[in-house]
C-alpha cells in the first residue's frame, strides 16, 4: 500500500487518504492516456515521409536513393538521440521533455511541407528524428514513476498500442490527404496534428507523484543511498541488456523494412494503387494494436510477468508474416491482407517485448530511461542502416524495358526475412533472464 501525505488541496480542501488515492487514480490515468494519445502523435509527424515516397519519386523530385538517405537521417539522429535522451529523462521534467519534442517536430514537418530540396529535407528529418527520440523515453520513465511492478507490464503493452494508433492515422488519414491534395499536404498535415498533440501533452502529461504532492509509487524512487546515475551505470554493465538491444534491433529491420518501403513494395511489386496499398499496410498497424495492447497482459496473466515464451511465439509469426509478404504470389489480395495482419499481431507485441519491456524488467526502475535508451540506439540505428540498404537495393535492382519499369526484390526478401529469424535466435540467449 502507497503511504500518501497529507495535504491541502490547492483550493484549500483537505484531502483525507482516500480522496488522496481518488486524486492519484484521477493523475495517473490523465499520464497514461495523455502518454497513449501524445506517442501515437508523435507517430504521425514521424510516418508522413513513408506516405508520399512514391507520389515523391514519380514526380521526379527525389529518386529512391536519395529517400534511402533521408529516412536514414531521422533514424540515426532518432538513435543517438533515444541514448542521450533516455538517460536525460531518467534525471528531467518528462512533461515538458515530452511536449518540446513533439512541438519541434511538428515545425520540422511544417517546413518540409513548403520545399522540394534533398538538403532541407535531410536536415529536417534529421532534426525530426532527434526530437522524435524525446517521446518514448518521456513516457516510458512516467510509467515507471506512477505504476507499480505488479501493472506496469499491462499498462506498458496498452501504452505500446500508441504506436500502431500514429501507424493507422497515417497510413489511412495521412494517405487520404495526400490523394487529394498532393504530397506536400501530407506534411502539412502531420505538423497540425502535431502541434494539437503537444498541446494535450502540456495540459495532462504529469511530471511525478511528488510533483503533486503524493509519494514515490515505487521502491527504488525512496532509495538514497543509490544514486540515478549509479543505476545508470549498472544498465550499462548488464549484458543481457545488450543482448536484447541486438534482438531488438534485427526485428527494427523487418518493422521499418515494412513501415518505411510497404507502401511502395505493394504498389511497386504488386500493381497496388497509393491508397489501396496504404490501406494494407494499415492493417498491420491496426492488427498491431491488438498485439501491443494485450502483449503484457498475456506474459502478466498467463507466463507470471515472464516474457521469454511470448518473445519466441510472437518472433516466430513475425517471420511467417514476412514469408507471405515477400514471397506471396501477385494479386491475391486475401493473402496480403493475411500477411500484414500476421505481421501486425507479431510486431505490435514485439515493440513491447523486445523494444523495452524486458530490458526495463531487468533494470532498476529509477534506470528505465537508460534501459530503452540502449535498446532504442541499437534498434534505430539497425533502421536507418536497412532504409539505406533497401532505398539502395530497389533503385539498382530495376530496369526499365519498353518504357515500362520492373522490379527486382529478391535481395530485399533475404535482407528483411534474415532479420527476422536473427532476432528470434537473440532473444533466446536471454531466456533464463526474461
Amino acid at each position: 500500500m502507497i503511504n500518501y501525505f497529507k495535504k491541502s488541496h490547492p483550493k484549500g480542501i483537505t484531502l483525507e487518504e482516500d480522496q488522496q488515492k481518488a486524486y492519484y487514480k484521477k493523475l495517473k490515468w490523465q499520464v497514461f492516456i495523455s502518454a497513449t494519445l501524445g506517442y501515437g502523435l508523435y507517430y504521425v509527424c514521424r510516418l508522413s515521409l513513408n506516405v508520399v515516397k512514391k507520389p515523391i519519386v514519380d514526380a521526379g523530385i527525389l529518386t529512391e536513393s536519395e529517400l534511402g538517405i533521408i529516412g536514414s537521417a531521422l533514424f540515426f539522429s532518432y538513435a543517438i538521440g533515444k541514448l542521450s535522451n533516455g538517460f536525460l529523462a531518467d534525471h528531467s521534467n518528462i512533461k515538458r521533455f515530452m511536449a518540446f519534442g513533439l512541438l519541434i517536430s511538428a515545425l520540422a514537418n511544417l517546413v518540409m511541407g513548403f520545399t522540394g530540396t534533398f538538403l532541407f529535407f535531410v536536415i529536417c528529418w534529421g532534426v525530426n528524428g532527434w526530437v522524435q527520440s524525446m517521446g518514448a523515453p518521456s513516457c516510458v520513465v512516467s510509467l515507471s514513476r506512477w505504476y507499480k511492478d505488479k501493472e506496469r507490464g499491462s499498462f506498458y503493452g496498452f501504452w505500446s498500442t500508441s504506436h500502431n494508433i500514429g501507424e493507422a492515422l497515417t497510413y489511412i488519414l495521412t494517405a487520404v490527404v495526400v490523394s487529394y491534395f498532393g504530397w506536400e499536404w501530407g506534411f502539412r498535415a502531420a505538423a497540425i496534428v502535431g502541434l494539437l498533440g503537444a498541446l494535450m501533452i502540456s495540459l495532462f502529461f504529469h511530471d511525478t507523484p511528488e510533483s503533486k504532492g503524493l509519494s514515490p509509487v515505487n521502491e527504488d524512487f525512496k532509495k538514497e543511498k543509490v544514486s540515478t546515475w549509479d543505476e545508470q551505470k549498472g544498465v550499462l554493465k548488464n549484458p543481457y541488456v545488450w543482448i536484447l538491444a541486438f534482438a531488438s534491433a534485427f526485428m527494427y529491420i523487418s518493422r521499418y523494412a515494412v513501415n518505411s518501403w510497404g507502401p511502395y513494395y505493394f504498389e511497386a511489386a504488386k500493381g497496388y494503387t497509393l491508397t489501396e496499398a496504404n490501406s494494407l499496410i494499415a492493417i498491420s498497424a491496426v492488427c498491431g494494436i491488438l498485439g501491443t495492447a494485450f502483449s503484457g497482459f498475456i506474459s502478466d496473466k498467463f507466463f507470471k510477468g515472464r516474457r521469454n515464451m511470448p518473445a519466441l511465439i510472437f518472433g516466430l509469426m513475425n517471420v511467417l508474416g514476412l514469408c507471405l509478404f515477400l514471397l506471396g504470389p501477385k494479386d491475391v489480395w486475401w493473402l496480403d491482407a493475411l500477411s500484414m495482419l500476421i505481421f501486425g499481431l507479431a510486431i505490435g507485441a514485439l515493440i513491447c517485448y523486445l523494444g523495452g519491456l524486458m530490458a526495463v524488467d531487468i533494470a532498476s526502475k529509477k534506470a528505465s530511461g537508460a534501459a530503452l535508451g540502449i535498446v532504442g540506439v541499437m534498434s534505430y540505428a539497425a533502421a536507418g542502416i536497412q532504409d539505406i540498404a533497401s532505398g539502395y537495393l530497389i533503385e539498382n535492382n530495376k530496369s526499365v524495358v519498353n518504357g515500362d519499369t520492373l522490379y527486382n526484390f529478391d535481395a530485399i526478401s533475404v535482407l528483411w526475412i534474415g532479420a527476422a529469424i536473427i532476432s528470434v535466435i537473440l532473444a533466446l540467449f536471454t531466456w533464463k533472464k526474461t
